[in-house]
């Protein structure tokens, strides 16, 4: 008789478990993804749509756009240190901005969490909006997706972090037209093998998680070499319609003279796709010597001949190249020589 009480005890203890479970306050199944419900719509047909025509960024009107602008720190950095503020946009456009690069840091990402850090951007949409200013959202890592190797803590993600962010970008800035560009990928980076086959997958793999929630958005896909090199195109170009392609020509890429490298590099897939230099800078004063011309306008003058837009990097006083020398917004003279570079006065 007594195994039996015990049993019969032990069973009323665990019905009174099953009939009132210990208190919960996360409702795991009322949880939505980042970027669900209803697409941020402030000011979203206030600028002209931008598309793809053949090589070209063309509005509305079929008129070719060449882009002109800057990328700014990431959101979570200026909002931690205090700069987070419709000031600082005013101070980008200040400069001749036309197309602003944010960049978005995996950890900066996971640390303030998706729908926090989409609150920073629908701020920074909004503004740009009213600054008559396009953005380039940037999923700012640097490494190989596939091994898994990445350049510092920072940029550590995964492919499938990286298909999720896009997937809220896609949803959240669907239809809005100042949200212009999706960059997929800062810099890849070799970090033991990877090969172009294996990239492109990756790169088609974003391309259709975000236009099934966004048409109209114009994804950016990075080269190799740290996002310099675009001849695999030359064979094996990404197969989706309506993108573009970047690269990141800094000065040191290649040794003097540049343009023959330039050209080899990536300035021949401007005949037949837009090309947007998203990341490039470090502009020091002119030059005189014919010997050794100086970069920036050497740069400059690439590009534009090509009809390849650009961002310079970086208006921050802190990540460099700067642009600026503290935060009283002080140019420096890389800063000076973009500013005149966005008026088209370094001819």
């Amino acid at each position: 008789m007594r195994p039996l009480a015990g049993l019969l005890a032990a069973l009323s203890i665990s019905a009174a478990f099953a009939q009132t479970p210990p208190p919960r306050t996360h409702f795991w199944w009322r949880d939505r993804a980042p970027g669900a419900g209803r697409p941020f719509a402030t000011s979203n047909k206030k600028l002209p749509l931008i598309s793809v025509k053949g090589n070209r960024f063309v509005d509305p009107d079929g008129k070719t756009i060449l882009f002109r602008g800057l990328s700014i720190s990431d959101p979570d950095k200026l909002q931690m240190q205090g700069h987070w503020n419709r000031e600082h946009f005013v101070k980008v456009k200040e400069m001749g901005t036309t197309l602003l690069r944010i960049p978005v840091h995996p950890i900066a990402w996971r640390e303030r969490g998706g729908l926090e850090y989409i609150q920073l951007l629908d701020q920074a949409v909004e503004w740009a909006t009213d600054l008559g200013m396009y953005v380039i959202i940037d999923w700012h890592s640097i490494g190989n997706l596939t091994t898994g190797v990445f350049q510092d803590p920072m940029y550590d993600t995964t492919k499938e972090e990286t298909y999720a962010f896009w997937r809220a970008m896609s949803r959240r800035y669907a239809g809005h037209n100042t949200v212009a560009f999706f960059e997929l990928f800062n810099e890849p980076a070799a970090f033991g093998r990877v090969s172009w086959d294996e990239w492109k997958k990756i790169v088609e793999d974003e391309i259709a998680v975000i236009r099934a929630n966004n048409q109209q958005v114009i994804p950016l896909v990075a080269g190799f070499d740290w996002a310099y090199d675009l001849t695999p195109l030359r064979l094996n170009p990404i197969a989706a319609e309506g993108i573009g392609y970047t690269t990141h020509p800094y000065s040191f890429k290649r040794q003097q003279p540049w343009e023959p490298k330039w050209e080899e590099d990536f300035g021949f897939a401007a005949a037949k796709y837009p090309i947007i230099a998203t990341e490039f800078g470090g502009f020091t004063a002119p030059q005189t010597s014919a010997a050794s011309p100086a970069y920036g306008p050497a740069i400059i003058k690439y590009l534009e001949g090509k009809g390849i837009s650009w961002t310079v990097w970086c208006f921050d006083p802190e990540w460099g190249p700067t642009l600026i020398s503290n935060w009283e917004y002080k140019l420096n003279p890389s800063g000076e020589f973009a500013r005149s570079a966005m008026a088209g006065e370094t001819r």
